[in-house]
């Protein structure tokens, strides 16, 4: 049986089971994912908010049971994640519209945007059992060659997606990376009222609710 862990989020306020349970491990299992579990991530991610319903997200996909196609993608992660993202079964580049499509205006938000339909993929993925691993280390310039990414699209994210494996099967230092507590910043150090770096009297210096 597949040594799998898990690593809920010690929270100092309560929040919704699967915001707790979700985290980003690097190990994963040889599971495949099922066809109807792939079709819900992508419509959890197409029902997220945008600005002006520009909806600017699109996504590149490749599952394991087309090896040629998933190898492709594979190369186009930096070397340093293409060492465990190849064991994951789904991988998925997020691309931008970083225009408006009424206006031909930029837009500022299309990132933004991109991270909520994310957001909501990841939110579905711990609902469904799987795990999400996003990657900032991606090869822009690979992607828009190998898929004829048009201009006005940005490569953004990749994202490594599967059914959570064990952790010792990484290599160090990945598998102490995998095995150490999850962290967070206390909340007084980012959530400011009156003036930037004053602490929320909901919060206090300490990170406690008063």
């Amino acid at each position: 049986m597949t040594n799998t862990m898990e690593k809920p989020a010690i929270t100092q306020f309560p929040i919704h089971d699967l915001l707790k349970t979700r985290w980003s491990p690097r190990a994963f299992s040889s599971q495949p994912i099922e066809p109807e579990n792939i079709q819900s991530l992508f419509e959890a991610a197409r029902w997220a908010s945008s600005c002006f319903n520009e909806q600017p997200w699109h996504f590149l996909l490749a599952t394991i049971d087309t090896p040629a196609a998933h190898r492709q993608m594979v190369s186009c992660l930096v070397e340093g994640n293409q060492a465990w993202a190849k064991h994951a079964p789904l991988l998925v580049l997020t691309v931008a519209k970083i225009a408006f499509a009424h206006n031909g205006k930029p837009n500022r938000h299309a990132f933004h945007d991109i991270g909520l339909a994310v957001g909501n993929l990841v939110v579905q993925a711990t609902a469904q059992g799987l795990v999400v691993h996003q990657m900032a280390g991606i090869l822009p310039d690979r992607i828009k060659s190998i898929y004829a990414v048009p201009e006005g699209f940005e490569p953004l994210t990749g994202l490594a997606i599967g059914y959570s494996g064990d952790p010792n099967s990484l290599p160090e230092p990945l598998r102490t990376r995998e095995l150490a507590p999850r962290e967070r910043n206390p909340l007084p150090d980012f959530v400011f009222s009156d003036t930037w770096g004053q602490p929320s009297r909901l919060f206090g210096s300490d990170g406690d609710s008063r």
